[in-house]
């Protein structure tokens, strides 16, 4: 029979796990002993080195003389070597003083070792470990970790000490974009000191350890890592001298992170790897392989362009060599503005970020001349080295841009059609002209007949052929019966497209909706045709356009009194009641509160004349309620008068009135300036550069202001108030200036006064605005 077994008597297997457990204690002990012991002798050896250098000697009598110099200090040789590395280093691994002043020996061996094994380690799992020793323990840091910072600015844990196995596992990696304090050292490019993760809601490994900082680690302008350390507990503000050995120690880092050290360009003709340069010569945009360029203190001073790919079309027109070879700077030295090219190569070379926009302002200087483009950019880091790609708007997509606004409050839709495909584009107000859904096929421009009235079809057929088969550009007039019973007056453009060779490749144009203008000239063309049979039919004729006329631009408006602003209103035509004129006034409160203020004068008279107005001041209107400003508006109306209408010159004041500031900003269009009278005097406004309406297709507008001060009239007026034919302009406006030192009783008594006290001779129309401030 066995005898019962005594529950405290141990197995051998136990004893046996035991020794085991022991013999694996004792080995990591003198392992980590020969660690610290072979950091030290490096550290010793060193010393030696320095001596060898400085005594003239040999590695024997370098070494009497440390043991000599350590037993005189009475010192042990580590800490005279480290005293000696210190003296011919020079950095800041140990430079800031304590807070009392005194030199702390222990903590300079404490950095020197720790620099010492993180320089001779093998790799960055050995170094974190060994700064997490020598270095982090003794500040009352708990755990470390070295991250690896990837060319997409993601985040790989190259080294860590004082982590689970399984805390570490979990991250081993960092998706570009996930905020982390490392991502925040990383993008910020500077130290991240946080008191509390908890409080600063940032995700990060070791979320149990309130107390951290990042350091960004890096060489050359380049950041290839970030040094995360941690405390067990809140983190109180740390000195200065915790401070410069942080980052010291991330330069440390550094080295063990900087595997394509090798990889760097050595001088200025040195290629780019080849796998760069293909990648470069694969895209179909202009590219650009920049390298850095470093000054003696490792800051980049510039980047050189390695490479130029094959597409690659400088922003001045001149050719590859040019740019090839040359630094960013040299080639494009506008690029050097705040926030421009320089700032975000730089930025991209640093962090690993890529960057990407559609609009960026970019600019070559060729002979002292600026010549700006706006261009798509994207900015990649592959190494040491970074990809530019740019691809510059066309004139096309900028036109089209101006062009928004005034399509839509014109009832413009524009087209497009591939002949070889059959592929038709249209813009979203054609649709709605036709009355079709979105979704639904356009109409090709070969079958727009059979969506005329009968009576036009003969009229489409022959500009269908005009552009289709004799490929000539052309335009035609039809009523658009849409699907939902409605029929409109509209007016089609196009124009062939073709190759070098004749062929057709596409056809594009426009559809505009010219109902309201159709039915003008309908009414005052059955008037005239009824009337000009007699005299007497010609007499009412006139007195009918007349009244039309006074329809249209009444010559008095009421006067309109918003946010304590008064803007009075006089208009008078011109002496032969034949003639329709074509100026034009507009006063109103738009949606963002402002008022507008604006005065026209179309050149010519009758019907065009009258119809120009229209449009002009109707456009105008609609124009600002997008919040433009008035130099904005004029370069809109400009492309109105060129592009959405027939022949249309005109002069234009704009003026938009801010009550809450009292800021009056305006713009001219070759009119005349307005006239401000302050204190009984009256003064010309500047002449502000700006070419008259519909001159050109392009044409920009200065913008000036004022502040309108309380007792102040501002006068907006047309050249029928004060020009003469035997006066010049000059005297003329003179003239006026005086004519309004005489005090009136109100707005309305200084308008009639004007008109009563113009002495024009030109049989032009006249219209005077008048804005006051009470």
């Amino acid at each position: 029979m066995r005898a019962p077994v005594d529950a405290h008597q141990v197995t051998g297997d136990e004893v046996g796990v035991g020794r085991l457990a022991g013999t694996v204690a004792r080995l990591r002990d003198e392992i980590e002993e020969a660690r610290a012991t072979a950091d030290g002798r490096a550290l010793v050896e060193l010393a030696k080195g320095v001596l060898v250098e400085r005594l003239r000697c040999g590695p024997v009598q370098a070494a009497e003389q440390l043991a000599l110099l350590a037993e005189r200090a009475n010192t042990t040789q580590l800490q005279l070597a480290v005293e000696i590395v210190n003296e011919v280093s020079g950095d800041e691994l140990t430079a800031p003083p304590l807070p009392d002043g005194r030199p702390d020996a222990t903590a300079a061996v404490r950095l020197r070792t720790a620099e010492s094994g993180a320089l001779h380690a093998d790799d960055t799992q050995s170094a974190a470990q060994s700064l997490f020793a020598h270095a982090l323990a003794p500040l009352g840091a708990s755990a470390v970790a070295i991250w690896l910072a990837g060319s997409d600015a993601s985040l790989t844990l190259a080294g860590h000490a004082g982590f689970t196995p399984g805390e570490a596992s979990r991250w081993r990696y960092v998706p570009p974009g996930v905020p982390t304090p490392a991502r925040r050292a990383l993008i910020g490019r500077e130290a991240v000191w946080i008191a509390d993760l908890h409080d600063s809601g940032l995700p990060s490994i070791g979320a149990d350890l309130p107390g951290r900082v990042t350091v960004p680690a890096g060489t050359g302008g380049r950041i290839t890592g970030v040094l995360e350390i941690c405390w067990p507990s809140t983190l109180p503000p740390q000195p200065l001298s915790v401070h410069k050995q942080v980052e010291a120690l991330a330069e440390l880092c550094a080295a063990t992170l900087d595997t394509t050290a090798t990889a760097r360009l050595a001088d200025h003709g040195a290629p780019a790897p080849s796998e760069l340069v293909d990648l470069a010569d694969g895209l179909l945009d202009p590219a650009l392989v920049l390298g850095p360029e470093l000054s003696p203190d490792g800051t980049i001073t510039d980047f050189r362009v390695h490479h130029v790919n094959g597409r690659f079309v400088d922003l001045a027109g001149r050719p590859r060599a040019a740019v090839a070879g040359k630094t960013l700077l040299e080639a494009y030295p506008l690029a050097a503005a705040g926030g421009g090219l320089f700032d975000k190569v730089e930025h991209v070379h640093a962090t690993g970020e890529p960057f990407r926009t559609e609009h960026m302002d970019l600019a070559a200087l060729i002979d002292e001349v600026s010549l700006p483009v706006t261009a798509g950019v994207s900015i990649t880091r592959h190494g040491v080295l970074v990809l530019v790609v740019w691809r510059v708007q066309d004139e096309t997509a900028r036109l089209a841009n101006l062009l928004q606004h005034a399509q839509r409050l014109g009832r413009v839709g524009g087209f497009e059609e591939d002949q070889h495909t059959g592929a038709i584009v249209w813009n979203s107000q054609l649709h709605a002209l036709f009355g079709r859904e979105s979704a639904a096929d356009p109409v090709p421009l070969a079958q727009i007949a059979a969506h005329a009235h009968p009576d036009d079809v003969l009229a489409l057929n022959g500009f269908v052929q005009t552009v289709l088969h004799d490929h000539r550009s052309g335009s035609a007039a039809f009523r658009l019966q849409r699907p939902d019973g409605v029929t409109r007056h509209v007016r089609v453009i196009a124009e062939p497209v073709l190759d070098s060779h004749g062929t057709l490749l596409a056809v594009r144009g426009a559809y505009q909706d010219v109902s309201a203008q159709h039915w003008t000239e309908v009414a005052l063309s059955a008037t005239q045709d009824q009337l000009a049979i007699t005299a007497q039919e010609a007499a009412e004729h006139n007195k009918l356009t007349l009244q039309l006329q006074q329809v249209i631009m009444p010559p008095t408006h009421p006067t309109l009194d918003a946010f304590g602003l008064r803007v009075g209103v006089r208009y008078r035509p011109a002496a032969q009641e034949e003639l329709v004129g074509g100026d034009w006034y507009d006063a109103a409160v738009l949606p963002s509160k402002q008022i507008l203020v604006s005065v026209g004068d179309i050149t010519g008279h009758g019907i065009k004349g009258a119809t120009g107005m229209v449009v002009l001041r109707n456009a105008l209107r609609g124009l600002a309620a997008t919040g433009a400003g008035p130099a904005q508006l004029l370069t809109w109306l400009n492309l109105v008068a060129h592009h959405l209408a027939d022949t249309i010159f005109a002069t234009a004041i704009c003026g938009l009135y801010d009550p809450n500031t009292r800021v009056l900003r305006w713009a001219r269009a070759g009119h005349l300036p307005p006239v401000l009278i302050r204190d009984g005097h009256g003064d010309l406004l500047p002449f502000l550069p700006g070419m008259m309406l519909g001159a050109m297709s392009e044409a920009s507008y200065a913008e000036g202001e004022i502040v309108l001060e309380r007792g102040d009239t501002l006068l907006l007026y047309t050249d029928g108030l004060v020009e003469r034919r035997d006066v010049p302009l000059d005297e003329c406006l003179q003239h006026l200036c005086e004519a309004v030192r005489e005090p009136r009783a109100d707005l309305d008594d200084l308008l009639d006064h004007l008109l009563a006290l113009s002495e024009s001779d030109t049989d032009d129309d006249t219209c005077v605005v008048g804005v006051q401030l009470p």
